[in-house]
């Protein structure tokens, strides 16, 4: 079964005071790529979390957020770090009278905005092992919600690749009337060429150099190597997660196989088969960059 590196999850946890709010998000990449926006006060379990999310994630592009939403009828009292607020003015109006720069009109909220003058209530507390359990169960449950959706686009990628990996079967199955006519056509045009030419040849030189130019234009190799691809590329998938790496390399050597026909088909009709081949392998290869 394969899974898909696109995914979402949310969660709300609900305390007393405020709602924590627990967002992850997941595209495609090569290996972990991991961003995360936590609110101070959870800060000290990032490596915690980040741990969990590499664990159970593997790979992809991860953005984690978790925020807090104070809830109305909480106490949104902020302390303000008076000492810092003090210094701060000192030293602005010390700057204020050593250059001529304009003072500011409003000092107080100039202050206020200022690096550590002002700390949210969470960071004013300390985390309790008792909050810190209900988050940390919100952020499982995000990930299992991430987790399902990856899935549930893994199913969408499985049928899409089984029906693409059939149509190329089906379309290398339709070039053998078209080779069985291929090489007699081929003959009966360099005769008729040769005819043309107020020159003799030797028959028997000119067997020999038919039989070596259809054998550089044979592509029973080809046609045994792509099906064998194919078959590959269908079992792979039916192995445990994580081959989307194996699919990519697969799906390469099918594309190898596919044009080296297309070079030796030299026929309209098979070339035309060998077009709509590229067609059911190019949408392969894009969707195969979103398998894990």
């Amino acid at each position: 079964m394969i899974l898909s590196m696109t995914g979402y999850g949310k969660v709300v946890v609900e305390l007393p005071e405020k709602k924590v709010n627990i967002e992850i998000k997941s595209l495609n990449s090569k290996a972990m790529d991991l961003s995360t926006r936590i609110a101070p006060l959870y800060r000290e379990k990032e490596m915690e979390v980040r741990n969990l999310i590499a664990q159970q994630l593997e790979r992809g592009k991860v953005d984690f957020s978790l925020w807090v939403e104070k809830k109305d009828n909480s106490d949104i009292t902020v302390p303000v770090n008076q000492g810092a607020m003090a210094a701060y003015y000192k030293r602005l109006s010390e700057i204020v009278e050593e250059t001529g720069i304009p003072a500011p009109q409003d000092w107080f909220n100039t202050l206020l905005r200022m690096p550590e003058v002002m700390a949210t209530k969470d960071e004013a507390v300390e985390l309790t092992e008792e909050e810190w359990s209900q988050v940390a169960e919100g952020i499982r449950q995000a990930l299992q919600h991430l987790m399902d959706f990856r899935k549930q686009e893994g199913e969408a990628l499985d049928k899409k690749f089984r029906a693409n990996i059939n149509k190329i079967g089906e379309l290398l199955a339709s070039v053998e009337p078209y080779e069985k006519e291929r090489v007699p056509k081929i003959k009966e045009r360099i005769l008729d060429a040769l005819q043309k030419l107020p020159v003799d040849y030797d028959k028997n030189r000119l067997e020999q150099e038919l039989i070596y130019y259809i054998e550089k234009l044979d592509i029973n190799e080809e046609k045994q190597r792509l099906s064998n691809h194919l078959a590959y590329f269908i079992s792979t998938m039916e192995g445990k997660h994580g081959q989307g790496k194996k699919l990519g390399f697969i799906a390469q050597e099918m594309g190898r196989e596919i044009n080296t026909l297309g070079s030796k088909s030299n026929q309209a009709e098979m070339q035309k088969i060998v077009v709509q081949m590229k067609d059911e392998l190019e949408q392969i290869k894009e969707q195969v960059l979103n398998v894990m």
